[in-house]
């Protein structure tokens, strides 16, 4: 168990950022732990949604989905119909 200080972290970050890839390093402030750097785990190789699963309701549906439509042309088409 590696212990830095609030003060040595602070001027040397990299080397203890660094450090923690070795395994936890324990941050104390005047005795009292108060955080831990740990090492990053390895990103997933594919993001959660990159490949959805849908539903059998959503397939059914999706054929009646239609591109939206632009929230300003809303917006717009709104302000115009209280200003008259």
């Amino acid at each position: 168990m590696k212990t830095v200080t609030i003060r040595e972290l602070h001027q040397a970050t990299g080397r203890w950022v660094r450090q923690a890839q070795a395994g936890d390093v324990y941050v104390t402030e005047r005795g009292r732990l108060i955080a831990r750097i740990v090492p990053a785990s390895p990103l997933p190789p594919q993001p959660f949604f990159a490949d959805p699963t849908y539903t059998r309701a959503f397939i059914r549906e999706r054929a009646r989905l239609h591109g939206g439509t632009d929230s300003t042309q809303i917006v717009g088409e709104e302000r115009d119909r209280e200003i008259r």
